[in-house]
C-alpha cells in the first residue's frame, strides 16, 4: 500500500472508532481489552495519535518518554469533551501527515521506505485494531476491514512487530505456523512463520509441511492475530498448541 493509501485508511478508522464511541458511551466495557471502557480507549487511542504527530511535526530524533508523553496528551477531558478530544487528535495527527515531506527525517521504529511511510502505516493500524475494539462494545459485528488493508497489517505485525528481538513468541523446538487466506487475497494468500527460540522468522513460501494450519479469510486471520476475534471462527489443523502459544505470548512488547 502507498503512503496515500495508508492516511486515508487512517483517516477512515479513526472516523468510524469516534462514531462507535458516541453511540455506546464513555462507560460501555471494551471485549476485546477486559480491562478497559471506552473511555480509557480513547484516551489510549488519542495520546498515541497525539505521541505521532509530535514526532512527525517536530522532526524528534529520539522516542518521546513519560513524563513527556502526559505533557503531549495533555490534562484528561471532562468526560462530555472525550470523544470530540480523540476526534481533535485524529485531526492532529492526519494534518501532520498531509503537512510533512516525502523525505520526512524523523524517530520511527521498524524497517519502512520512510520516516512518512512508517507513520501513515503504523498509525492507520493503530487506529483499525482500535476501532474493532471500539465496534465490539457495540456487541454486533465489526465493519470490514478490507482484504489489501489486511495483508498489509498482517504483513506489518510478523515482519515488523515479531521480527524483533521483543517478540516473545518463542519455543524450544523450532515448529512452523502456516497462516492461509481462505479468499486469496490479493498480495498472497499465506506466511510462514517460523517458531524457534529466536525472533519469529516470517517468509510467503516454504518448502515443507507446518506443524499446524490456521486458516479462515484475510480479515478474520488479521484480527486474530491480534488476538481480536474467536479462534473458533478460523479452522486449525496439526499442532494446536502453535496457536495457543501465539494467542498467550504475541500481545506487542515495545521496547526502547
Amino acid at each position: 500500500m502507498a503512503t496515500v493509501e495508508h492516511v486515508e485508511a487512517l483517516r477512515r478508522e479513526g472516523a468510524l472508532l469516534a462514531e462507535a464511541a458516541d453511540e455506546v458511551g464513555l462507560r460501555a466495557p471494551v471485549p476485546t481489552c477486559p480491562d478497559w471502557t471506552i473511555r480509557d480507549l480513547l484516551w489510549h487511542t488519542g495520546t498515541v495519535h497525539r505521541w505521532a504527530r509530535t514526532i512527525i511535526s517536530e522532526g524528534r530524533r529520539s522516542r518521546p518518554r513519560s513524563p513527556e508523553i502526559d505533557q503531549i496528551a495533555g490534562p484528561i477531558p471532562d468526560s462530555a469533551l472525550m470523544v470530540e478530544w480523540y476526534r481533535e487528535s485524529h485531526a492532529q495527527l492526519l494534518r501532520a501527515l498531509d503537512e510533512a515531506p516525502d523525505d520526512l527525517d524523523c524517530w520511527h521504529f521498524l524497517p519502512a521506505a520512510s520516516a512518512k511511510e512508517f507513520w501513515a502505516r503504523r498509525q492507520a493500524h493503530e487506529a483499525a485494531i482500535h476501532r474493532v475494539d471500539a465496534e465490539s462494545a457495540r456487541g454486533d459485528e465489526v465493519s470490514p476491514i478490507g482484504e489489501t488493508f489486511a495483508v498489509d497489517g498482517i504483513d506489518e505485525l510478523l515482519v515488523g512487530f515479531h521480527g524483533r528481538d521483543y517478540s516473545r513468541v518463542r519455543t524450544a523446538i523450532p515448529k512452523v505456523l502456516r497462516l492461509h487466506a481462505t479468499d486469496e487475497p490479493s498480495g498472497g494468500s499465506d506466511w510462514f512463520l517460523r517458531i524457534s527460540d529466536q525472533p519469529v522468522a516470517t517468509t510467503r513460501t516454504f518448502d515443507g509441511v507446518a506443524d499446524c494450519v490456521l486458516s479462515g479469510p484475510v480479515e478474520l486471520l488479521y484480527l486474530a492475530l491480534w488476538n481480536r476475534c474467536r479462534i473458533d471462527d478460523l479452522t486449525i489443523s496439526g499442532d494446536s498448541g502453535l496457536v495457543k502459544l501465539w494467542q498467550e505470548q504475541s500481545p506487542i512488547v515495545w521496547g526502547s
